[in-house]
């Protein structure tokens, strides 16, 4: 597959990043959906009462697997885009190219561990042979999901990583307007708040709204515009010399 890409026109290139974009963005965001029906989040901080949360949970238990199962697709499909976004950039710099995959990688390892902590609980609440009471089992796996809270920040920093380098791989690049950059950056910065969960709990609603503005708008100029090919193509005549 890498290579009928490295085989394909420069803006063909972008916008099959953009469709992989695009299918991410709906399967983490269906698979959000679902998860929320079954009283968790990958966003918001879990908590509450563990006798309502055992009810929504064992309530909505297609709702949870569904969306869990949507978490890991987006988890692949975001991996695809870590991977072909390095291909795109790597004429630009390729040592920061690396660095930012890497980034990516990392994040969203760390985001199909924290599926775990999505399914655990389930597990728990219909374990019949543990000889804990009901209202036990109930507090691990509300334990559980909070845990899992304390994880999903973790690969929120390393996606900043990935998304400030790559602002700065398309301010410098030539082949896409600056502002995505910026805005890219912006939104990667933002993440960095989640080094101290409270302020960013705080901030939630700001950072949702930047990361928008960060990725939609660029997902979106690559599916419709894709790249500046004579630019891109003279990046990479400069870099295999």
């Amino acid at each position: 597959m890498l290579e009928r890409f490295d085989q394909a026109s420069p803006r063909s290139r972008a916008r099959i990043t953009g469709v992989v974009y695009l299918l991410f963005f709906v399967s983490a965001i269906v698979g959000e959906v679902f998860l929320q029906q079954a009283g968790i989040s990958t966003i918001t901080p879990n908590g509450g009462d563990p006798a309502t949360l055992a009810r929504n949970i064992l309530g909505h238990q297609a709702a949870l697997q569904a969306g869990v199962a949507l978490g890991l697709i987006s988890v692949a499909l975001y991996v695809g885009v870590t991977t072909l976004f390095y291909l795109l950039f790597r004429p630009v710099s390729s040592s920061i190219a690396l660095l930012a995959l890497t980034s990516g990688l990392v994040a969203m390892a760390i985001t199909a561990v924290a599926a775990i902590f999505e399914l655990g609980p389930l597990a728990i609440l219909q374990s019949t042979t543990t000889g804990l009471s009901a209202g036990e089992l109930r507090a691990q796996a509300l334990l559980l999901v909070q845990v899992g809270g304390q994880v999903s920040p973790v690969s929120l920093v390393f996606s900043g990583v990935f998304q400030v380098l790559n602002g700065y791989l398309m301010f410098r690049s030539g082949f896409l307007p600056r502002i995505f950059g910026v805005l890219v950056a912006a939104a990667g910065f933002g993440w960095f708040l989640f080094l101290v969960p409270p302020v960013a709990t705080s901030l939630l609603t700001g950072l949702e709204v930047l990361g928008f503005l960060g990725e939609v708008p660029l997902m979106l100029w690559l599916l419709t515009m894709g790249i500046n090919s004579q630019r891109w193509n003279e990046r990479a005549s400069a870099s295999a010399v």
